[in-house]
């Protein structure tokens, strides 16, 4: 049957609404209820993904196949575990409210719907529920201004781009009279020629994803809301939202305009080159570790986009290689975040991390392995991401954009070393708190497991990857 196609959403959906009634009628006592049964929901969702069929549904709308099954599993494992990141977080700064761990599960939900839209309008209604989601997640604290600031900011800028995103769907309908990727592929291929209208509203509708994966020059909100945000909803957006957003931009561009490179190519090569520039140079200066994360996660979807403007389905292979790498490295990162307090209160300065291998060293390592790998020092995982990414961009001839990545690369490595040499050679005048949750551990242990090892073992992660693209465009 067609629905069994959407049955991951349908789960999800039906889901979220009986851990909606049942934190109503215990209220906030039963937020780690909640918070558990949200993080196995998601889990199992991630299998009955694994097992849904592929194929059309819902008349053309929605779609599963390869490309959004490597992708739903990406956005469902970050879910979860950022979940399990915030309940420690949650207790202890007293956000213990049943709605925190639905709204990241109603953002999800988003993200698979968008992940897997075969239309205009299932795009957008997808995008919408997550972003409106993640919007009241960034302003969650509400005794605190600088979350609401944060969520105040997101939200206008964000309604913003969702209203260039809708300019440009609408200027495709009027010169198509489709909505539907499979309709307005098949449109563009009879053409003679592409019609400006078109090649206008696929401009608004790059401008407007460039703004869900915080691409320069849409980058603006993202180190605000990046350091006013809860910590915990900080490490969510920096991976699953922004993997599913990267995802949907690769749709998009390779779906209905697949035939066009021409015409997109030069707008993502000009975005990838001011992403990886600025995301480079911006991070040096920064005191705060959640803003330099900002910055940071800039410069990686400057990286990935390399991939993208390479119009190829070794490019596609690449940057879900790379955002699967991302997603580990960042998880990592902030559950290392997470675990920075001194006196039982959260640090974010920089400045805290000095002497964190004498008080934490097993953190302290991990810590410098991720840097490592952000920066692309082999034989990291961070390393063979860029690596096939650049491969992608040399294979499609678009050598300056290689030679810009591997440049910024060097550059960015200032600051991520700068962490390490403040671990490793600076003394704590203050040092941190010993303790560290056995969630954190976990979630730092694997990550850093597979950031150490991909090397040895890199077919669980290449092998779907290249066979994900390979189903985007039709192998």
């Amino acid at each position: 049957m067609a629905w069994t196609v959407a049955l991951p959403e349908i789960v999800l959906a039906v889901g979220v609404m009986v851990l909606l009634m049942l934190g109503v009628f215990r209220g906030d006592r039963g937020t780690g209820l909640v918070a558990v049964l949200t993080s196995l929901l998601l889990i199992g969702v991630l299998v009955v993904s694994l097992l849904s069929p592929s194929g059309p549904a819902m008349g053309g709308l929605f779609i599963e196949n390869g490309f959004t099954g490597f992708v739903k599993v990406l956005i469902l494992l970050g879910s979860a575990v950022a979940i399990v990141m915030a309940m420690d977080f949650c207790s202890r700064e007293g956000m213990q409210r049943f709605e925190y761990p639905l709204l990241m599960a109603l953002a999800t939900l988003g993200m698979l719907m968008m992940v897997s839209a075969d239309d205009f309008i299932a795009l957008y209604l997808g995008l919408e529920l997550q972003s409106l989601s993640v919007y009241v997640l960034a302003a969650f604290r509400r005794d605190s201004v600088r979350s609401t600031e944060a969520g105040l900011k997101y939200f206008v800028l964000g309604a913003l781009s969702s209203g260039m995103l809708l300019y440009g769907c609408s200027l495709i309908y009027g010169f198509s009279a489709h909505t539907g990727f499979t309709d307005v592929a098949q449109v563009l291929a009879n053409a003679e020629t592409v019609p400006l209208g078109v090649a206008a509203g696929i401009v608004f509708v790059a401008a407007g994803l460039a703004f869900k994966v915080s691409a320069v020059p849409f980058h603006m909100w993202t180190p605000d809301v990046y350091e006013g945000a809860p910590t915990p909803i900080t490490a969510f957006m920096a991976v699953a939202p922004k993997i599913a957003a990267m995802a949907l931009f690769v749709r998009v561009l390779h779906g209905p305009f697949g035939d066009l490179v021409d015409v997109w190519q030069q707008v993502i090569v000009f975005i990838s080159l001011a992403s990886m520039i600025l995301g480079a140079f911006a991070a040096i200066v920064q005191t705060n570790i959640k803003r330099l994360m900002a910055y940071s996660s800039i410069g990686h979807v400057g990286y990935a986009l390399v991939g993208l403007a390479a119009g190829t389905k070794a490019g596609v292979a690449g940057v879900l290689i790379y955002f699967a790498i991302y997603l580990f490295m960042n998880v990592g990162t902030f559950a290392c975040i997470l675990s920075m307090r001194r006196g039982g209160r959260m640090v974010e300065g920089l400045e805290d991390l000095a002497g964190l291998s004498k008080t934490h060293p097993l953190m302290a390592a991990a810590l410098a392995a991720f840097m490592f790998s952000m920066a692309g020092i082999p034989p990291l995982a961070g390393f063979w991401g860029k690596l096939y990414v650049f491969q992608a961009a040399v294979g499609a001839e678009l050598y300056f954009l290689a030679v810009i990545g591997v440049v910024t690369s060097v550059v960015s490595c200032f600051y991520y070393l700068r962490i390490v040499k403040l671990m490793y050679f600076d003394e704590a005048s203050d040092p941190l708190d010993r303790t560290i949750g056995r969630e954190m551990a976990a979630v730092l242990g694997v990550s850093a497991a597979v950031i150490l090892l991909f090397i040895l073992v890199p077919g669980p992660i290449t092998g779907p990857a290249t066979a994900a693209a390979a189903a985007l465009f039709g192998g």
